[in-house]
């Protein structure tokens, strides 16, 4: 599969412009982390944009490790060929499906999700509306904050940077620098 036909099929399931940026945005992130360790750009970057595909169509609030999202959407990656270690990392970064994350590429998307989502909310609230400006120590203190951002899981924004090995402060560092060029993509910045 090759990212536009991984558009096309992000963009079947899913109509919510909010849920398509933040998939645009946990791309852009595997991206950079796949450069920064040497990995395949490409194969990290499907992976990112179609993590969530399913979400809307298939929630799971009842949080079951073999129905709908992220395993509905597995299931069809999987009758179209996606590779296995792409659908494990797509199940690992649900929690609740017992998936260990053992590969570098599943423990990366784990921890660039929520932190993704967080990061771009922090954005959102700045008057420039723009990574240009955003510090670690303001998403730190608004990680502390737990009015703000309240989908965002912290346990798990925290346990992602553990998992790869990455010092949160370095972490955030690094995905603001890599969100930063897709502000445009993301609805975010001045324009």
């Amino acid at each position: 599969m090759n990212r536009d036909e991984a558009l096309t099929l992000m963009h079947e399931y899913t109509e919510s412009d909010p849920l398509r940026k933040h998939m645009y945005a946990v791309e852009a992130a595997m991206r950079a982390y796949a450069k920064k360790f040497g990995e395949d750009e490409e194969e990290w970057g499907l992976v990112g944009l179609l993590h969530d595909f399913d979400y809307e169509k298939y929630p799971n609030d009842a949080h079951s490790p073999t129905e709908e999202h992220p395993s509905f959407g597995v299931g069809l990656l999987r009758e179209r060929g996606f590779p296995e270690h792409m659908c494990e990392a797509i199940l690992g970064h649900a929690t609740y499906c017992g998936v260990p994350r053992t590969s570098q590429l599943a423990k990366t998307l784990f921890g660039v999700d929520e932190l993704c989502g967080f990061l771009v909310a922090c954005v959102l609230v700045r008057p420039s509306r723009s990574f240009s400006d955003l510090k670690v120590k303001s998403v730190k203190k608004k990680l502390k904050d737990k009015a703000f951002a309240r989908g965002v899981n912290r346990d798990e924004v925290i346990q992602g940077a553990q998992e790869m090995g990455i010092p949160l402060d370095e972490h955030i560092q690094f995905l603001i620098g890599a969100l930063a060029p897709q502000e445009e993509s993301l609805g975010l910045g001045a324009g």
